[in-house]
């Protein structure tokens, strides 16, 4: 089973390498272990827009008399929320399999592993191992939800963004660990629809990539709903012995000691290296990052990587960008190398996205 190319993974970087590559003529195959799109189509990007959009909606509803407007009994359906952001997800993962058929990419499904430059082993959910060759091979394995040495998530009262996503219930209390993009999100449908979200953030503003008077701007907005911002803090354990949890905050003015349903980690993300064969092939990485050329190719050639497991901007729009130029070059084409210092990035939330171009 030869190809052109083989991608391995199928988020925003994946399946858009692989449908360029297509179009160029390339015999093109995708190596997927879950569901098409990735993390972003699946468990990112796309469903938490949807919760933010329910939010959004009770909002509006909640204050509908601001407009001239009464609304009695208006309430708030948690599992209805949280299914029609599960629908959005599989709609989109559904919009990319109708793609793979259209452009005639091969969709395999399974984990795969770099056994040779130009080679690539698949096992299945069970357990059959298949080989397949390429000329070239794109690893795009994306990110997953990091975790504290000392705060393990346990999926249950620890959680990440998954979890997030679709919780049985809702919390009545939370405490949200870090005020990045994911962070804040959350931290914002959360109190939206009437959770007490207690948001703490390590660094002296929340939203640490955003203009200093925007982050200012934002934590004013969200004490204004009743949100408690912890900045300059940290969390320093987790008691989760009880039926609740027994978080320890550490503050300039000492212990704090906040009692929660459920604690939402945060803070960050780490990419998906192991396991790949990266070591095997000889890939040459550097601080969690696969290390490429300006068309994202590895030291090794024939082996390229895009998307979160480079260096540069975790953004769904980057890895797609990365995907096209890597292919157009593989073809032959004289693409241009992607402007790092100009890429829009956007926090949603309210007041109405906070951006940064």
């Amino acid at each position: 089973m030869n190809y052109d190319v083989i991608v391995l993974g199928s988020g925003p970087g994946g399946y858009v390498a692989a449908i360029r590559a297509a179009q160029l003529g390339l015999k093109t195959a995708v190596v997927e272990r879950e569901s098409l799109g990735g993390i972003c189509l699946n468990w990112g990007c796309i469903p938490t827009k949807a919760l933010l959009k329910s939010a959004q909606v009770f909002e509006y509803i909640s204050h509908a008399s601001d407009y001239g407007i009464t609304v009695k009994d208006a309430k708030g359906d948690f599992p209805g929320m949280v299914k029609r952001s599960r629908d959005v997800a599989n709609g989109m993962s559904n919009g990319v399999q109708f793609l793979m058929k259209k452009n005639k990419i091969d969709v395999i499904m399974g984990t795969g592993k770099l056994v040779a430059a130009n080679k690539l082993e698949v096992t299945d959910d069970k357990g059959k191992a298949s080989s397949y060759e390429a000329k070239n091979i794109i690893v795009a394995t994306g990110t997953r939800s990091k975790e504290l040495p000392h705060i393990k998530q346990d999926g249950k009262k620890i959680i990440g963004y998954r979890e997030a996503m679709t919780l049985p219930k809702q919390p009545k209390k939370m405490v949200v660990m870090g005020s990045g993009a994911i962070g804040s999100e959350f931290a914002y449908f959360y109190q939206a629809i009437g959770t007490e979200v207690t948001l703490v953030e390590y660094l002296p503003n929340i939203v640490p990539n955003e203009d200093e008077e925007v982050s200012k701007q934002l934590g004013r907005s969200f004490k204004k709903m009743g949100m408690k911002v912890m900045t300059g803090a940290s969390v320093e354990s987790v008691d989760t012995s009880g039926t609740g949890c027994k978080v320890i905050v550490k503050t300039k003015k000492g212990e704090e000691t906040i009692e929660c349903d459920v604690v939402l980690s945060a803070v960050g993300v780490i990419s998906n290296l192991e396991n790949i064969g990266l070591e095997e092939v000889g890939i040459a990485t550097d601080k969690g990052k696969i290390l490429v050329n300006d068309y994202y190719t590895t030291n090794i050639p024939g082996v390229h990587a895009i998307g979160d497991i480079v260096h540069g901007p975790a953004l769904a729009h980057v890895a797609s960008a990365e995907g096209i130029i890597c292919v157009e070059k593989i073809a032959g084409l004289n693409p241009e190398p992607l402007d790092y210092g100009n890429i829009p990035g956007c926090t949603y939330c309210s007041p109405k996205w906070l951006q940064l171009e």
